[in-house]
């Protein structure tokens, strides 16, 4: 397996009002936030389109879990397939099962401090 990791796909963290932390953030910082947060659009090496997503989430969001932190890395990947079972050899904690959108595959694992970590392969 060659690459593993090509770059951070998402940062995502919990906060007390998602609302108010995209407004403030578009007002001072100017990040052009949506619905889902922000969508940073840059390329990689090889010249191909790529996105980092920043998402502020509720408080009692149940999607970090069984983390208890406030935040959650989401990682770009390639082979997520081949990944997780490389990752599962190699005794790591694997979290449910691979899902599958129009914009990429998705798998999660748990880092040595608990920290719930976010696989995805891009649809390129």
């Amino acid at each position: 397996m060659k690459k593993r990791v090509t770059g951070i796909g998402g940062i995502f963290f919990k906060t007390k009002d998602p609302k108010a932390t995209k407004d403030w953030y578009n007002k001072h910082l100017g990040f052009n936030t949506n619905d889902w947060g922000c969508t940073f659009m840059w390329k990689d090496n090889d010249g191909n389109d790529c996105t980092t997503q920043w998402s502020p989430f509720k408080r009692d969001t149940a999607y970090f879990e069984p983390s208890k932190k406030d935040f959650m890395l989401n990682y770009r990947v390639e082979n997520l397939v081949e990944l997780i079972e490389v990752l599962k050899a190699e005794g790591v904690t694997v979290i449910g099962n691979i899902e599958e959108y129009d914009y990429g595959k998705f798998g999660w694992i748990v880092d040595l401090d608990g920290n719930k970590i976010e696989l995805w392969e891009p649809n390129n």
